[in-house]
Order: C-alpha cells, then structure tokens, then sequence
C-alpha cells in the first residue's frame, strides 16, 4: 500500500481552462446535432421500469469549475441516477472516515469482470476488488456513518444533493422495481456478509444501496456533480466544499481506473477522462481543474453504457482539450494547449 506523506507545499492542479464560452456553446450545440439521430444500443431492460425509457432522448450539459454552463438537448429530463452514484458516496464515505479506512475495506483494482460478478469476490478471498462495481458499492454503503437505516439514507440523500445543488428526491417508481428484482444484489450482499466484509446486515445495505441508485438526476445535475470533483470538492453553483480536494483526487483516480467497467481501459485509451456511467442512460465525465461533461441517452452498449453518451464525450473530450493525457510541445500558447 501507498503511503499519503505529509506535504509542507500547498499541491495545485495546473490542468490549462476551458476554451472561451462562447467556443464551448458551439461545441456542445455541434455534439448534440452530430450524436442525437445515433441509434445503436438498446434501452435496459432487466429493471423493468428501465425498459420504458424513451429511446430517443439526448441531454448534454458542459459545467466548468467558473460555474459556467452550456447545455442542449434534453438536459431537464429526469432519470434514475443508478451506477453513477458510487462515485459520489464513495467520495462522502471517504471524506467522513479517510482514505486509509476505506481502502481497507474497499479495493481499487479493476476487475475485468461483469459489474455484477460474483466471480470476482470468490476469486479474491472475498474481498470487493474495488469501489465503482456492486460489491464494492455495497461495501461502501456499508459504512455510511449512522444509528439506523432511516438516518443512513437522509445521510447519503443529503450527501449526494450537496454534490448536486439542489434538494435530489427518490424516484419511488424506480425503487419498487429494483426492490423487486435485486436478487442478484441480495447474493452479493450475503456473501459479502459470509466473508466478514460487512458490519452491518446484508439486506439493509443492499436497500441503501438500492435506494441511491433510484434518486432522481438530470444531465444538468451530473455536470454540476462532476465540476463539484473536478473543482477540489467545491460546488462551483453554490459554493459549498462538499469534500476534500484529496477525496476528490481518491475519487477521480478510481473513475479512472474503473468507473466504465470492463471498458475502462478502453474509455481511458480514447477519451482520457475519469467518468462513471449507469444503466438508465447516464454518464458523468470530470476534467480536474476545467469541469465535467453530464450526458443522457438510454440507448447503451453491451457494457451498460449511454452509444450516445460515449460518443459526445469523447468528441467533446478532443474538441475541448479535456483529455488529461494529451500534450502538447514546450512553449505551446494557452490557446493551443486548450484544443488539444
């Protein structure tokens, strides 16, 4: 294990701004006209209330860390947040107990695995390989810090709608289904439990869990969320520091690494952003110290994630210099370095 030494020097992230506002209308505007009539993918349907998502809608949100916004498509339309909220309760999990406490329980290493394989645990002793697959997200969950289960779940509501803004509500519609057809979930949840991983019962962190992924977001809503990581955890609408800048720094290398599931490697290799997707359609994509990218198509892979979502980030990645391993030559000017 790494050791986080202690650092007398204040450390800066020195990643070049967004292009000027104007240049990022454009590009968001030209994104959603290319990608919009894209019909690849089918909608999810193993939650079943999943299945009658409109197909045909597209959002796409570009928030930066000045607090800008650019947005066209279908950015007011709400949907279940699913996936992408592992990234943000891992965030506030680690922000209330530290690094150190976390990564005891929860991995970082990409499974190469299905999101939710049994397999891998089984594999290794048990142990959640890391936090954005549903072990791990479980696990996490586990250890929201709180007397009962009503108070864990105002603690990650209230959590989570810090990172966004605004007050989130609970998609009821969305839980009852999940709750029906988690069965999965529940084994991994009792497994987890038959390795020791669990501190609490199996079934109500397995409800918590399930919970989260039903509150209710938009594109508009992940946009802000990611700026909040890729602004050292201030919220650039409100001002608020929700967590450390070293959570979101945790937090954003694990995106990295695992965020897009077995695609990960992939996603990086092409767009070079940290991003966690889920299955109703949604996608979140961070730049550290410019913003982030909210998109919304439920149109998905074979993977679990948004065709249309995938597309516009990664055009939008190039168009507006956001990958974090593109360079350019010494003595390149601002302006060249933020189209890269």
């Amino acid at each position: 294990m790494f050791e986080h030494d202690a650092l007398d020097i204040e450390q800066r992230a020195s990643t070049g701004a967004l292009p000027p506002r104007s240049r990022v209308a454009e590009l968001v505007a030209e994104a959603d006209e290319r990608y919009a009539g894209l019909d690849d993918g089918e909608v999810a349907d193993y939650i079943p209330v999943l299945a009658a998502a409109d197909a045909r809608r597209f959002g796409l949100t570009v928030a930066g860390v000045d607090g800008s916004l650019h947005e066209a498509g279908d950015v007011g339309i709400a949907f279940s947040i699913q996936s992408i909220s592992k990234a943000f309760v891992f965030a506030l999990v680690c922000d209330e107990l530290g690094h150190e406490a976390v990564h005891e329980r929860v991995g970082v290493n990409n499974t190469g695995l299905a999101f939710n394989s049994l397999i891998a645990m089984e594999l290794n002793g048990g142990s959640p390989m890391n936090p954005m697959v549903n072990a791990g997200a479980i696990a996490t969950t586990a250890l929201v810090p709180a007397a009962s289960s009503e108070e864990r779940w105002v603690w990650v509501r209230h959590g989570l709608s810090r990172f966004a803004g605004r007050e989130l509500a609970l998609d009821e519609v969305v839980y009852r289904s999940e709750a029906e057809t988690n069965h999965r979930n529940r084994a991994i949840g009792k497994l987890l439990q038959s390795y020791g991983r669990l501190d609490s019962d199996a079934l109500e962190a397995v409800d918590l869990y399930t919970r989260q992924c039903a509150l209710s977001v938009t594109a508009h809503d992940l946009a802000v969320m990611g700026a909040t990581l890729a602004d050292g955890g201030v919220n650039p609408m409100t001002g608020e520091q929700v967590v450390s800048a070293e959570v979101c720094r945790d937090t954003l290398t694990v995106l990295a690494s695992c965020g897009m599931y077995e695609r990960s490697g992939e996603w990086l290799f092409e767009i070079g952003l940290p991003a966690k997707s889920g299955v109703s359609g949604g996608i979140v994509a961070v730049s550290p110290g410019k913003g982030a990218v909210g998109a919304y198509s439920p149109r998905l892979d074979a993977a679990g994630n948004s065709v249309r979502g995938q597309r516009a980030c990664a055009h939008l990645s190039r168009s507006l210099g956001l990958n974090l391993f593109a360079s350019v030559r010494g003595g390149a000017s601002e302006s060249e370095e933020s189209h890269v």
